[in-house]
């Protein structure tokens, strides 16, 4: 019989494996999960941003981002060492910019630089974690499945990975005309969910 293979979390003690137990003296892991801090949603258009254009897509993300932040801790920057990760979720992304940038090429028109920016999901996010000063990690999903479960199962990972102490998930999708749909921020931090 052969031992089993070691978890490649191995240094950290998880709670779903209690068979795994850390090294003395090392750190463990936090508890898998987030408990709500915040959550804010957005429907339709939003103000501008400086330095996007054409589309609705990242004054939506931006908008309920600040949105929700404002509401768990009023108006920004947050302290720095926040370790607040950005985790933005979209399966279609920027539908507007996307079809502006195919029409404009299949015309033979020139595409103006700022589309190559901002066709980049985590350009808006980057812009967000700047804006309130959050020190974690970006990461842009696009689902395959259900969004928000999705988006909650990176943004725990984040967490119990201890990458960041709290995760801001936003959640948007485009109608398929392009114009601004709705979008949900949830503020999420350590802790087990109830």
């Amino acid at each position: 019989m052969t031992a089993a293979q070691p978890d490649p979390r191995s240094c950290t003690f998880r709670p779903d494996n209690p068979g795994i137990r850390p090294a003395p003296g090392a750190p463990t892991a936090r508890s898998r999960g987030g408990v709500v801090l915040a959550e804010a949603r957005w429907d339709g258009v939003a103000p501008g941003v400086p330095g996007f254009v054409y589309s609705g897509f990242a004054p939506v993300v931006v908008a309920v981002a600040d949105r929700c932040l404002r509401a768990r801790y009023g108006e920004g920057p947050l302290p720095a060492g926040n370790r607040t990760a950005v985790v933005l979720v979209s399966a279609s992304g920027d539908r507007a910019s996307a079809a502006h940038v195919r029409a404009t090429v299949a015309a033979g028109g020139r595409v103006g630089p700022l589309f190559f920016f901002q066709s980049v999901p985590n350009s808006v996010a980057g812009h967000v974690a700047a804006r309130w000063g959050l020190d974690g990690p970006v990461v842009c999903l696009s689902p395959t499945g259900d969004a928000r479960a999705e988006g909650a199962a990176e943004a725990d990972l984040l967490l119990y990975d201890g990458d960041a102490a709290q995760a801001l998930l936003v959640l948007i999708e485009q109608a398929p005309d392009g114009t601004p749909g709705e979008a949900t921020a949830v503020l999420l931090g350590e802790g087990t969910r109830q």
